[in-house]
């Protein structure tokens, strides 16, 4: 099948999402995971909107070397009363030294009039003057036709018009454009179809998501003979967001059949790839994301863990390896036993003949999510009730006692002393430690208390801390769930705590974290603990 060229313009159509501020060298470093993913084009920027983007492609010409990817610079076409020459946007657009140049047009003649204040033929001189310079410059050249499907619907004639412009110029590419978002997967593939017949050039298509539908509409243009696709990371950019590559990519190469990366082992690095841009953009991973998010393979309803133990296929539309993510099998109030059993194995626990044990833990677990526990977002905690249960697990420290006071003198700020009592190591420790908060205070002493034995607690810290109140109508003395993530830099993992004593819930999620912590680190490295 005819290879599907991807354009990836994240690092310029993405950064026009709210939020969203990348510096040079968050650029440098996103384009390079492109660059490893397989990427054909990586957008950059646009050099003459401001020196930010002068700066990525300075920057670019020493500091990058792709693999896969040209490197294509953004702009408009010509001002009007300009010739192409002598126009400051397409001269930065040369200084960028990117071998790729993608050109915006107008191809709707409502915004020609209204936005452009031009005639529809000086618009056409414009397209075509552009296109041309740019082409005798040797560089290869993207027409953009912004707002086409919207241009088409009011004046077929003319939007194509504007492709036939840029087609005689010597364009490499025409892409059509649904910028406001607002187009059906019908409406795409039947203008897609009329232009194939009109234009000879390759057609992209660039599809915005005002509508939920950037994905499906860029997919139906590549059925009709669409050949580059252009899009971002996770969907990022304006309003509702542009096309999600990541979510485009898969359908291509394993739904189409349209090989679109270099390899078929490139698929591996879509998950790694989306929660790198999330990371590096300071963006929470979206979890139920399809293809790659924490959520995408997960199974909590009993029959279907029953089901997809005997084989994947029967609730899972590809094998998750593909894509670079992994399989979860949940255990909550909904598991049956095969949840736990399949949980059990995945730990490497033996728990044959021990049917009635897992029976009364499944039975355990409903009653302490009845309570308000979630072990689904809390796996760490999930992993220590099973090795508890039947696992040969010794705590890595007992808690004797604990004990907090939040105090204010006049004119100054709250603090909290905690006080912890511990049998660690086989001797008692004894420790107090203050904090900006009673939490804080105690993650505080208990580090304090753990450290001289467990030196490795220095590189794990709290990431992140969630209270969700579980009764609302009891005020402050509701019951509440406190999540805990922690991280060591190189896995991530959660842990539950409940009560209707905020800190009593918060100490019970901290002392599972540790205790996780240590778990792991004597599993991988024995010598250090």
């Amino acid at each position: 099948m005819e290879r599907v060229w991807l354009l990836d313009t994240t690092l310029r159509d993405g950064t026009q999402a709210e939020g969203i501020s990348l510096t040079v060298t968050d650029k440098l470093r996103i384009a390079k995971k492109l660059d490893d993913l397989g990427i054909a084009y990586i957008e950059g920027g646009f050099p003459a909107a401001n020196p930010k983007d002068q700066e990525f492609f300075r920057r670019a010409r020493t500091e990058l070397v792709l693999r896969h990817a040209k490197l294509a610079a953004f702009g408009s076409t010509r001002r009007p009363s300009v010739r192409a020459e002598d126009d400051e946007g397409l001269r930065a657009l040369l200084a960028s030294g990117a071998p790729v140049v993608t050109i915006v047009g107008k191809a709707w003649d409502f915004h020609v009039h209204e936005a452009l204040r031009v005639s529809l033929e000086q618009n056409l001189d414009m397209i075509s003057d552009t296109v041309a310079f740019l082409k005798r410059h040797g560089r290869e050249v993207i027409f953009d036709a912004e707002h086409f499907f919207d241009g088409y619907r009011h004046n077929p004639e003319y939007a194509v018009a504007t492709l036939q412009a840029a087609e005689a110029a010597g364009v490499d590419w025409v892409t059509l454009c649904d910028t406001n978002g607002g187009s059906l997967p019908g409406q795409v593939a039947e203008v897609v179809r009329a232009v194939r017949s009109r234009v000879k050039v390759p057609i992209g298509i660039h599809t915005h998501n005002d509508g939920d539908l950037a994905v499906a509409n860029t997919l139906a243009a590549v059925e009709e003979g669409a050949t580059m696709v252009h899009g971002t990371i996770n969907g990022i950019g304006e309003r509702c967001g542009n096309a999600n590559l990541i979510s485009i990519i898969p359908n291509l190469e394993l739904k189409l059949r349209r090989p679109c990366l270099p390899t078929p082992d490139h698929l591996r690095l879509l998950t790694e790839t989306a929660r790198y841009v999330c990371e590096i953009a300071n963006l929470v991973p979206h979890s139920y994301q399809p293809f790659v998010g924490h959520s995408a393979f997960a199974h909590k309803g009993g029959i279907h863990v029953s089901a997809i133990s005997r084989n994947p296929e029967t609730y899972e539309h590809i094998p998750p390896e593909l894509v670079g993510n992994t399989r979860r099998v949940l255990v909550s109030e909904l598991s049956g036993l095969s949840n736990l059993l399949h949980r059990a194995q995945e730990m490497g626990l033996d728990t044959s003949g021990k049917t009635e044990e897992m029976r009364e833990l499944l039975q355990e677990i409903k009653r302490m999510e009845y309570e308000g526990y979630q072990f689904e977002g809390a796996e760490a905690s999930q992993e220590l009730l099973l090795l508890r249960a039947f696992g040969d697990y010794k705590e890595a420290f007992e808690v004797l006692s604990m004990r907090v006071v939040a105090s204010q003198h006049s004119g100054s700020d709250i603090t909290a002393e905690a006080i912890v009592k511990l049998a660690v190591g086989g001797q008692t420790v004894h420790t107090v430690a203050e904090g900006n908060g009673p939490v804080n205070a105690l993650d505080n002493a208990l580090r304090k208390a753990i450290q001289p034995f467990y030196p490795a607690i220095e590189t794990m810290h709290l990431t992140d801390y969630k209270v969700r109140v579980l009764d609302e109508k009891e005020g402050t003395a509701a019951k509440v769930r406190v999540l805990i993530e922690s991280t060591d830099g190189h896995q991530v993992w959660r842990t539950v705590g409940v009560s209707e004593n905020v800190i009593e819930a918060s100490w019970e999620a901290l002392v599972d974290s540790i205790q996780y912590f240590l778990l792991c680190v004597a599993k991988a490295q024995p010598a250090a603990v």
